[in-house]
């Protein structure tokens, strides 16, 4: 099989029906060797999954989660991309039943001219359906619409022995809900049907302001509770008085369309030597950044997709953190404990001089429907760690300030997690693991995630 491979593949010698290839993640942390095999039809899918390798096996989307949670170093993984058909559209109903491997992007370029946008888009165009169920992925607007699978209406599930079941939330429950944030342990997603969101245009009216600390941020996102997007740019670098400053944006949907922006107008074209990402350069960076928006607020009507999906306009962008790659910590913590929590989280970042110029702040609304959803009501932090010595140490820090706090880390950014961090952050995992076994008596489907936090 000639494959055409996703982005962050290392390298790939072809071998009869499997193909060897080394996967890595968004964060570009190393690569896993691994076999490969890219279907094109639902038979295809089959012969892949009962195929008597003697390995287990993983569905791999786009490529865009940032460690581990789509890699199967030493065993075989199921290339999407070319799964990518849309089966019908309810334009009464907008309802969309696609194939897993149909991206973000797609669903926006045929239908946000006829006035349909997906109703929780993650932060990158370029991640695909199945992944959005797999990781039930949130948008800058979760505090109203939840997250992606509270929109699915339901799925088509393919089994280790090559059956199909459909799942609901009125068929078989459970397993629909292990499904849902479940990370591709429960099987191979093979068809879904979500409800798309109307919208009178294909832009945005956004308000953008600057806030100058933590306390004023939060209540700044208190505030804007009413709108329908909101999220924040927060300097993860600055101290004192100014500590977690930055900008918030909130949007409306605009009566009036724009122009679509000219796609990969910019493009990283090679690793940036270490020595460039500093603290020094970053905190000026950030200062800059923070100061580029006027003191007294602005308004602008832009295209959903400079608003959705910022970082998508300069492609490669993951190659700012050099060729040792990057880690994403994101966490989410109770409203209650957040202002302490967050500042211990922001002041742990700053004392290591962990050069984050990608911090974001969110508002999440209710808990996300899947056994290991991460999403639960309170803020949410992102926070880009540069891959270097001493960052293990810092993530580790990370990772108890958040328990400390009630809170957990986003499986689908996570590189470091410890397995007792997980059992502690997901109340539901035991009830998934019996759901898992269930469905996969014979631990078909393994990922290097499942095995590194003994989800298994």
């Amino acid at each position: 099989m000639n494959l055409v491979l996703p982005q962050g593949v290392v390298r790939a010698t072809s071998a009869g029906a499997w193909s060897s290839v080394a996967l890595q993640g968004w964060g570009r942390l190393g690569s896993a060797p691994c076999q490969a095999a890219r279907p094109e039809r639902l038979r295809d899918v089959a012969d892949a999954v009962t195929s008597n390798n003697g390995r287990n096996l993983i569905a791999h989307g786009a490529g865009r989660s940032y460690g581990d949670a789509a890699l199967n170093g030493g065993g075989a993984v199921l290339l999407a991309g070319r799964l990518d058909r849309m089966l019908g559209f309810d334009a009464t109903t907008g309802v969309l039943v696609a194939e897993p491997g149909v991206t973000i992007a797609d669903v926006i370029r045929v239908f946000l001219p006829q006035g349909f946008l997906l109703p929780t888009p993650p932060g990158t165009a370029f991640a695909t359906l199945g992944g959005a169920v797999a990781n039930d992925v949130h948008g800058k607007n979760q505090h109203v619409a939840g997250c992606f699978g509270d929109h699915v209406a339901w799925l088509e599930l393919m089994l280790a022995d090559g059956s199909t079941r459909r799942l609901s939330p009125t068929q078989d429950a459970p397993a629909f809900r292990a499904t849902i944030g479940g990370l591709g342990l429960t099987g191979v997603i093979t068809a879904l049907a979500v409800q798309l969101l109307r919208v009178p245009s294909n832009a945005m009216r956004v308000r953008r302001q600057r806030v100058g600390g933590l306390e004023a941020y939060l209540d700044a996102f208190r505030a804007a509770r009413g709108a329908s997007w909101s999220v924040g740019w927060i300097d993860a670098l600055a101290g004192g008085a100014a500590l977690g400053r930055g900008v918030l944006e909130t949007a409306e949907p605009a009566a009036e369309s724009v122009a679509l922006p000219t796609p990969g107008a910019r493009r990283m074209p090679f690793d940036a030597p270490g020595f460039l990402l500093n603290p020094l350069s970053v905190r000026g960076f950030n200062a800059a950044y923070w100061r580029r928006a006027p003191a007294q607020g602005d308004e602008r009507v832009m295209h959903a997709n400079r608003f959705l999906f910022p970082l998508d306009g300069i492609g490669g962008w993951n190659r700012l953190y050099g060729a040792r790659g990057f880690h994403q910590f994101q966490c989410v913590l109770p409203e209650a404990e957040a202002p302490r929590g967050l500042r211990l989280l922001l002041e742990a970042v700053g004392q290591a001089g962990a050069a984050s110029f990608l911090a974001v702040l969110k508002w999440m609304g209710r808990a996300g429907s899947g056994m290991l959803s991460f999403a639960q009501p309170g803020f949410t932090l992102a926070l880009d760690i540069p891959s270097r010595s001493g960052d293990r140490a810092l993530l580790l820090r990370l990772e108890r300030i958040t328990q400390e706090h009630g809170g957990r880390v986003y499986l689908a950014k996570d590189s470091a997690l410890s397995p007792q961090g997980m059992v502690e952050m997901y109340p539901r995992l035991a009830e998934f693991q019996q759901v898992r076994a269930r469905l996969d008596p014979g631990g078909r489907f393994s990922s290097d995630m499942s095995r590194r936090l003994g989800l298994g």
